[in-house]
């Protein structure tokens, strides 16, 4: 069984490897190897903020009516990432350490809280209310993540 509530979680994870990979090289100064492991951790939390904004968040809205409560917030620290996200490659095309260090510390803390929000609050509530639907949405979501893997 494969559910948005386990799911996810992993890919918190994996986006995290990610992430520490891409922030090592750029505060070494190695460009070579930075904006190619930044444009993978880049790619795996688009795909992840997609499966989440087009697959979980509308089904969990149309389950529970809820359309301005924890989704409309996750939504709003998606955007914030995703401006985090861009400076890093600002950062990363100027080969400028200092930036991406500063900007790599503020989106640590930000995905920090923010998975702790989805992992212990959203995802169960998720899991919970979708029911049945849980598990075919967890494939869907395991499937578009997969290609985000590309």
């Amino acid at each position: 069984m494969s559910f948005p509530g386990q799911i996810l979680p992993d890919h918190h994870r994996h986006c995290d490897d990610l992430f520490v990979a891409a922030e090592e090289s750029a505060l070494r100064g190695d460009w070579t190897a930075a904006a190619p492991a930044f444009e993978r951790f880049n790619a795996q939390m688009i795909a992840h903020f997609d499966a989440e904004e087009t697959l979980l968040f509308p089904a969990f809205e149309a389950a529970t009516g809820m359309r301005a409560g924890p989704t409309q917030m996750m939504r709003h620290e998606h955007d914030q990432m995703r401006g985090l996200l861009a400076q890093l490659a600002n950062a990363c095309d100027a080969r400028d350490s200092q930036e991406y260090g500063g900007a790599a510390e503020t989106l640590l803390m930000l995905m920090q809280q923010h998975n702790m929000k989805e992992e212990n609050i959203l995802y169960p509530m998720c899991d919970q209310s979708l029911g049945e639907e849980a598990e075919r949405l967890g494939a869907k979501i395991g499937a578009m993540l997969e290609k985000g893997h590309a």
